[in-house]
């Protein structure tokens, strides 16, 4: 699935908490509901099999319990998509990512290959499973993972032991550590920890622009890799550095022109969005430029960066810049020029927030918007629960405005036409889910630290705070809705002035 990720360090958030937040959006023209679940441990199968690719998998003895968000439409398999589990280690995989025919040759995808013929008969191929992806990836390694790290080390040992049909980059994250994975061909990888005073963009394209094999091979400090990646880059003359600095996106990547379009603009966006002064961005001799190939893979912010920040920022389409779809002066015949962040097709955008100044049950925040970004909110879940709100849990393939998926696409359905004259009431719904959200944190927080309580002690106090958003949420949302639904049938075809009442 094509999708958006940022990735910020403990020294650059706002709150010294590491933050990583990914849009999931649908391939084009499809869109896929998505809930909200705890997955308690004892549900976690012993044996995992993957619906597309067919590969069944031993898991290991205990698992952690986790939330995840799933389809909510059985029959492609789960895409648990991102969670956090019982130890505060959270993960969202996967962003699509891409490769380059030299790798794929040399390391190819490991695809599901279907049964020919009759069983008994001559010309019989019996089927061969394929590799795990993006179904799968959640499921097989958050519940066995206590830090980022191990989340690394367990999915860079399925991807050598498996393969995977799909070339993705998975987050890890932890109250300290953040590390970004990157698939190279069918079975190597190649991991990075997220300096603690930067923030990452990473569109759908191999994003790593540096890596120390040297470290990955050796004490594996800041960077990790497949263990025969040297001598898998050296055997097909895949590092193109003139200087033996190895730059993964030269070696492994891509610069198409696709990706100019889909891919390297987002990065730059963003890089204005969190770094304005830093460098210059319009005109033939910007520093930066929309379809340059050498945007930096982390930076340090100009301040550090909020919660607020992320969720404007994965809504971008643009604005500020002669590509916004919804530019309606001056020039606009660049409108519309680039793929933007806030998509139709978002089906959610999930934000864990892991903060370690907080006692252990409430150390990590899911924050959850549903649908597409421009015209949604966001709002925060703690994760040490037994259960979630029906609100977002219970959607189903249903349309109901029961359900904070689809009443989020039926609002930016009716909105998206008549963009400047609902723009205002969208602005101030989202300003007010923020601060009740806000304020439930504070003062939920409160509860905990000050009485001292323990996990158990907690969950009941966690599990109602998290009704009661989304309660409000639900509210808001409705209310939204209304005055959304009262703008569009205004501006009908059909309308007419003059009136009988």
């Amino acid at each position: 699935m094509s999708c958006t990720t940022i990735l910020v360090g403990k020294k650059a958030s706002f709150d010294g908490s590491t933050l990583v937040a990914r849009n999931e959006d649908s391939g084009s023209g499809q869109y896929n509901a998505k809930k909200f679940v705890f997955v308690k441990k004892e549900d976690q199968p012993k044996v995992y099999k993957s619906v597309i690719s067919k590969v069944e998998i031993p898991l290991p003895e205990n698992p952690l319990s986790y939330t995840a968000m799933p389809e909510a439409v059985a029959g492609q398999g789960i895409w648990a998509a991102c969670g956090v589990n019982a130890k505060n280690v959270a993960m969202t995989a996967t962003e699509t990512i891409t490769s380059n025919e030299r790798v794929l040759g040399a390391d190819p995808l490991v695809v599901y290959q279907k049964s020919v013929g009759t069983k008994g008969e001559a010309n019989y191929k019996e089927e061969i499973p394929g590799g795990i992806g993006e179904e799968d990836i959640v499921s097989i390694v958050l519940p066995y993972i206590s830090s980022a790290r191990e989340g690394v080390i367990r999915l860079g040992s399925l991807l050598e032991e498996y393969g995977t049909y799909e070339k993705n980059g998975i987050a890890f994250q932890d109250e300290n550590e953040i590390w970004w994975l990157e698939t190279i061909g069918g079975h190597h990888w190649i991991a990075r920890r997220v300096p603690d005073d930067s923030y990452v963009i990473m569109p759908n394209q191999l994003g790593l622009d540096y890596f120390d094999l040297e470290d990955a091979l050796g004490k594996g400090e800041n960077f990790l890799c497949s263990a025969d990646l040297k001598d898998f880059i050296e055997k097909y003359h895949l590092d193109l550095s003139l200087d033996g600095s190895l730059n993964p996106r030269d070696a492994f990547g891509s610069h198409s022109d696709a990706d100019h379009v889909y891919n390297t603009p987002r990065a730059w966006v963003l890089q204005r969005y969190f770094n304005p002064m830093s460098n210059t961005y319009d005109g033939i001799d910007a520093d930066l430029r929309p379809d340059d190939d050498d945007i930096p893979w982390a930076s340090v912010p100009e301040k550090k960066i909020t919660v607020e920040d992320i969720k404007y920022a994965l809504s971008h389409h643009f604005q500020g810049t002669p590509y916004d779809p919804y530019k309606k002066h001056g020039d606009t015949s660049q409108a519309g020029a680039f793929r933007p962040i806030g998509i139709n097709r978002n089906n959610f955008l999930g934000l864990t927030q892991i903060r370690s100044d907080k006692p252990d049950p409430i150390k990590a925040i899911e924050w959850l918007a549903l649908g597409s970004n421009t015209f949604n909110a966001m709002a925060p879940f703690y994760v040490n629960i037994t259960n979630t709100p029906a609100y977002l849990r219970d959607t189903t393939g249903r349309v109901t405005t029961e359900s904070f998926y689809w009443i989020n696409r039926i609002i930016a359905a009716l909105a998206d036409p008549y963009f400047a004259d609902t723009a205002n009431l969208i602005e101030r719904y989202q300003e007010k889910v923020g601060s009740f959200a806000w304020e439930m944190i504070y003062k939920t927080d409160e509860k905990i630290i000050s009485g001292n309580l323990s996990r158990e002690d907690s969950l009941e106090i966690l599990e109602e705070a998290n009704e009661k958003i989304a309660k409000m949420l639900q509210k808001e949302t409705d209310d939204l809705l209304d005055q959304v639904l009262l703008v569009a049938s205004n501006k009908m075809t059909n309308s007419f002035s003059r009136s009988d009442a």
